[in-house]
């Protein structure tokens, strides 16, 4: 089994940052690639950041690349997602997730509680 906690959400004015922390416990997160997806209102949950177990690999949606970042600390047990430029179409619940694999694979099987993140205009 996993743990996950994610922090860091809040509300924020377009153009503005935040970075969000995921706490990870349970399996060795040094082997376990990462991920963050969001959901907004009415819509599917969506794919947005992930990164392999040792870093090395790296994926964005479209939508935030340039803007977003990804990054871990396996020290730390954690993930972070640097959100910059923030855009009211960002809004939403932002999850993070760790896979059963060390590489960025579609086998997400532990999910966090989310954190939302609200972006004013």
């Amino acid at each position: 089994q996993v743990q996950l906690v994610e922090s860091g959400g809040g509300l924020v004015q377009a153009g503005g940052s935040l970075r969000l922390a995921c706490a990870a416990s349970g399996r060795t997160f040094s082997s376990t690639a990462m991920g963050w997806f969001r959901q907004a209102p009415g819509k599917e949950r969506e794919f947005v950041a992930a990164i392999s177990a040792r870093g090395g690999n790296i994926e964005y949606a479209d939508s935030v690349k340039g803007r977003f970042t990804i990054s871990r600390d396996n020290a730390k047990n954690t993930v972070y997602l640097q959100l910059l430029s923030l855009k009211p179409e960002d809004t939403a619940v932002y999850y993070c997730a760790a896979s059963v694999t060390s590489s960025i694979s579609r086998s997400w099987a532990y999910w966090g509680q989310g954190t939302q993140v609200t972006v004013s205009s």
